[in-house]
């Protein structure tokens, strides 16, 4: 799908099974792949340098949600080229709508996609993104 470059990509979850899966998909279609279980950590990493060209990211975590986590990197302008793709089970429209508003140029609802559409759909919205 992405020819030539190897795409980076940061996993932001605090479930563990789904950040192996995740990192695992993606590894197998060549992609390099960082995990961290919590937004400290992602942080962490982010103002350590760390530049990610998609970053996918849950919303509901123990330490800081998602969106005010997206909120606070706007705010910072830690990542102001990478494709964010919001990876959750809430569906909720105001939350679309709020990620959407924090620069999040895709959404995708955990509960109904699969693995391997969450792959592709992920790296349509990077292509999308990045013309």
């Amino acid at each position: 799908m992405i020819a030539d470059k190897k795409l980076s990509i940061l996993i932001v979850d605090d479930d563990k099974f789904l950040l192996n899966m995740y990192s695992v998909k993606f590894e197998k279609e060549g992609y390099a792949v960082a995990t961290v279980t919590n937004t400290k950590e992602a942080f962490d990493k982010l103002r350590e340098g760390y530049r990610p060209d998609i970053l996918i990211l849950d919303i509901v975590m123990p330490d800081m949600d998602g969106l005010m986590f997206l909120e606070m990197l706007q705010k910072e302008k830690l990542i102001p080229t990478t494709v964010v793709v919001l990876l959750t089970n809430q569906s909720q429209e105001s939350d679309i709508q709020r990620a959407k508003e924090l620069g999040a140029a895709g959404y995708i609802v955990k509960a109904t996609t699969i693995p391997s559409e969450v792959l592709r759909e992920v790296l349509e919205i990077y292509e999308k993104h990045k013309k």
